[in-house]
């Protein structure tokens, strides 16, 4: 499940960057339209780093992932938080202008995030993935599990589940299906994930 949510990470900052870097200048309605899918975007990682911190790392700890690799995604994670910042401050700038010097300033907040970001999940994955698989059946990790599961309402949870499921890989969707079952994701992602189909969805498509 993390890879999948990376997987929608990495792909949502392709799609922004590629975007600006074509952006025609005064078209209000694409800008609007990049604006809330970013503001969705937003949403999503900050909800991510923020529930890695409360929920995922004590977890980790608790079956043998050092303090200091927890320190040090700690510390990748603060600077992903600072260009979040930036990049939340460009784009809104941009979607209220719509200009190309505001698409180009919100295009190297982009490109900047995307380093910063990529890199803190490639490292994550090689630290952590083996030990997620290793000990998938830990009842620290299917707590973990749980947790993160309570953390957010149905609302959110279907936005999230149409989120990551638009673009995934074959390989994304079936790791999805193994992680949730059947009928929640079709409830929650079909349901409650209309506004996301409805509203983000064609910004991409």
């Amino acid at each position: 499940m993390n890879k999948v949510i990376h997987g929608a990470v990495r792909r949502d900052l392709a799609r922004f960057c590629a975007a600006l870097e074509v952006f025609a200048e005064g078209d209000r309605a694409r800008a609007a339209g990049l604006l809330a899918a970013w503001q969705n975007f937003d949403a999503q990682l900050t909800e991510h780093h923020e529930g890695e911190h409360e929920v995922a790392w004590p977890a980790l700890e608790a079956i043998g992932i050092d303090t200091g690799t927890i320190a040090t995604f700690d510390s990748e994670h603060e600077a992903m938080a600072a260009d979040l910042a930036s990049t939340r401050a460009a784009m809104t700038t941009f979607g209220r202008t719509a200009t190309r010097a505001d698409a180009d300033a919100a295009a190297a907040a982009m490109g900047q995030l995307q380093a910063t970001t990529v890199t803190h999940l490639d490292h994550e994955e090689r630290e952590i993935e083996p030990v997620l698989v290793d000990r998938h059946d830990d009842p620290v990790i299917q707590d973990m599990g749980k947790k993160f599961g309570r953390r957010v309402g149905p609302s959110a949870a279907g936005t999230f589940f149409a989120w990551v499921q638009d673009g995934a890989t074959a390989q994304e969707l079936a790791a999805l299906r193994q992680s949730v079952p059947g009928p929640v994701l079709a409830i929650l992602g079909g349901l409650f994930g209309r506004r996301y189909r409805k509203e983000i969805a064609p910004v991409w498509h």
